[in-house]
């Protein structure tokens, strides 16, 4: 199969709907772009491709000599790649759901969720040290069971290209049949919010059934006006520091840290500390849930 990489030749119609996107948000929406965010979001993007170059080669060679030890010979039948487009967004569901639930991955994919805006540039914010962080292991189990590695990378490079399109405000929401099945902008609107509400919630990829079925799914809210970012945000356009933040701060935190948390400060949930001094998402989301039911029996009416 020769190598093609579809997301080349789709850099062009990125770059015309971030154009549009923005003529539209002069008009309907000013504050969904902010010049410095978005020469940041840029060089996310294309630091990602020069890392993507470094490293691709690497996870290639792994993954064909791992594909020498499959259980099944697939091969390129027609059904193969529908198959494996399928699974694969099934291995993004749960890439995904660890990356936010695993300080380790989270430290490489928190980068896609430090802007404060969101609109199809933060799309770009693609990460630099996913192959240190080892994220590509969750397409291993493909390549193992039969499908050929240049077949899951070009799978895995469509599913990259829908989620383009779905970081944007200047859609609402999609025929009620679409919602239910795929991902659509007003999912993954909750996906990069930061209310309470919506934390870790609609990790899916292609297919939000994925988000349905394990129970991380959340409808987005009319009355809950969305704030985009991390928890702690960044409060800096420095791409150095927006780029290995939360590497440092791994570094910082298990060099401090009792000997026996250290491991803890890698592999537990973000926000998560040994002396309960910070709060992970669960415990915002529980204070919030905690505070809202305070509120509804001390008033009935306010909390309906």
């Amino acid at each position: 199969m020769p190598d093609f990489s579809p997301i080349d030749y789709a850099v062009p119609v990125f770059v015309l709907l971030v154009v549009l996107e923005m003529i539209w948000a002069q008009r309907r929406r000013p504050e969904a772009y902010e010049p410095r965010d978005t020469l940041i979001s840029l060089a996310f993007g294309l630091g990602s491709t020069v890392a993507g170059v470094l490293t691709g080669g690497l996870v290639l060679a792994l993954s064909l000599t791992l594909y020498q030890f499959r259980l099944f010979d697939l091969g390129w039948v027609w059904w193969a790649w529908p198959l494996c487009f399928v699974l694969d967004d099934l291995g993004y569901y749960w890439f995904h759901r660890f990356a936010h639930r695993v300080r380790w991955f989270w430290a490489s994919h928190v980068n896609h969720h430090s802007s404060q805006h969101y609109n199809l540039s933060t799309a770009l914010r693609q990460t630099w040290t996913g192959f240190f962080a080892l994220s590509f292991i969750f397409r291993i189990p493909l390549v193992l069971l039969g499908f050929h590695p240049a077949m899951v990378l070009f799978v895995g490079a469509i599913n990259l290209l829908y989620q383009f399109w779905i970081h944007t405000e200047a859609i609402g929401r999609m025929p009620r049949w679409f919602e239910s099945v795929m991902n659509t902008p007003s999912h993954h609107r909750v996906h990069h919010a930061t209310n309470p509400l919506y934390l870790d919630r609609n990790y899916a990829g292609t297919f939000i059934i994925w988000d349905r079925l394990f129970g991380t799914f959340q409808q987005e809210q009319d009355d809950q006006r969305i704030r985009y970012g991390i928890v702690r945000q960044l409060g800096s356009f420095n791409l150095l520091w927006a780029v290995f933040h939360e590497w440092i701060g791994i570094a910082r935190d298990v060099r401090s840290a009792p000997w026996r948390h250290k491991f803890s400060y890698m592999w537990r949930e973000p926000g998560w500390s040994h002396d309960g001094s910070r709060e992970t998402s669960d415990m915002i989301r529980q204070r919030w849930l905690d505070s809202r039911q305070k509120v509804s029996e001390q008033n009935p009416i306010a909390g309906d």
